[in-house]
């Protein structure tokens, strides 16, 4: 996940990521492409998808393990190892041999936060390294039935006014939604209850029935219609910036709460010890397949925003999201289930 600020104007950040997409490709392109090149590709590459098939992170890793297998010219395979709120798919890649057969496509919260909530069979900053980010998926903050809030700022007066009647639902114990609540409650200076359910799927359910007066979810499919027929309202968003998608709806940094602006930041990993001239050539290569067309117009679709750029800068993004969630996790004492 990823706590960002972003200025107040309303910035179509997808478009303007995928922009930029192009450009680091071009430049990686020209910088490395030809040494590259000269470390043997794989025959088969295997890319360990950390959540079910059929998810949103499934969909997107099996539409850019397409695009690789032209690119590289090498079969490229999609093994799902779903689990533990992705830990199991993230062990399956540090304990991959590193000669450039294996890459992760995870969420980075396994990184990042899991290892703050209990102990976690690898070593989070060792023992895999960074290739390329694909996409942040924001976080909706939406009023239900069950309450006639139509902004933000009107859910902070109620909740201060009735400390504790407010329900906000998430989607788990130390969930994204949960850890964006606690640094909200902080900030914000108000108390709410809780309700953190196991998943998705019921809570989408219960949301539209009105038993709860506040949602906070990830972006998605599965909300829009919701979302167009007035049964849900959004309130605000987690993301660098306003979402194409809803672009009347400000995000928590221009309501105020940038340390609350979070979001899921999803990418491909490797084994520690990856020749670095294959990850070079994965990232241009991610890259590349990201500034497709059809590969935007998915994303986007599924409510997501396209990222790109280099490993190293992936690398550091998820340095000070380690930092940042441990800061968030400690001050609220936020236990796993």
């Amino acid at each position: 996940m990823k706590a960002q600020s972003d200025s107040n104007s309303q910035i179509h950040l997808s478009r303007r990521h995928v922009l930029g997409v192009g450009a680091v490709a071009m430049l990686l392109a020209s910088l490395g492409a030809g040494n590259a090149h000269a470390q043997v590709l794989p025959r088969t590459l295997r890319i360990v998808v950390a959540y079910p098939a059929g998810g949103v992170g499934d969909v997107v890793a099996r539409a850019l393990a397409d695009k690789l297998a032209v690119q590289l010219g090498c079969a490229v395979i999609v093994e799902n190892r779903a689990g533990a709120s992705g830990t199991i798919g993230m062990d399956a890649v540090a304990k991959a041999v590193p000669d450039g057969a294996t890459l992760g496509f995870s969420a980075i919260s396994p990184l990042v936060l899991s290892p703050h909530l209990g102990k976690v069979p690898y070593d989070p900053r060792k023992d895999v390294i960074a290739v390329a980010s694909v996409m942040i998926s924001p976080v909706v903050l939406l009023a239900t039935s069950a309450t006639a809030t139509r902004n933000f700022q009107t859910l902070l007066e109620d909740a201060r006014a009735r400390p504790g009647a407010v329900r906000w639902a998430t989607s788990g114990q130390a969930s994204l939604g949960h850890i964006m609540l606690e640094q909200l409650r902080a900030d914000g200076k108000f108390d709410v209850t809780h309700v953190p359910y196991k998943g998705g799927g019921q809570q989408i359910n219960d949301a539209i029935s009105g038993q709860f007066e506040v949602l906070s979810i990830n972006a998605g499919p599965l909300m829009t219609p919701f979302i167009q027929s007035g049964k849900l309202r959004p309130l605000a968003v987690g993301a660098p910036a306003r979402l194409e998608s809803l672009p009347q709806i400000p995000t928590l940094a221009e309501l105020g709460f940038p340390a609350a602006n979070m979001s899921s930041r999803f990418g491909f990993f490797a084994p520690a010890g990856t020749p670095d001239l294959l990850v070079t050539r994965y990232n241009i290569e991610i890259n590349k397949a990201l500034a497709s067309p059809d590969v935007r117009a998915r994303l986007v679709g599924t409510g997501n925003v396209p990222t790109g750029g280099s490993a190293s800068d992936f690398a550091d993004a998820i340095a000070a999201e380690y930092e940042a969630d441990g800061r968030i996790i400690r001050a609220a004492a936020i236990k796993a289930d």
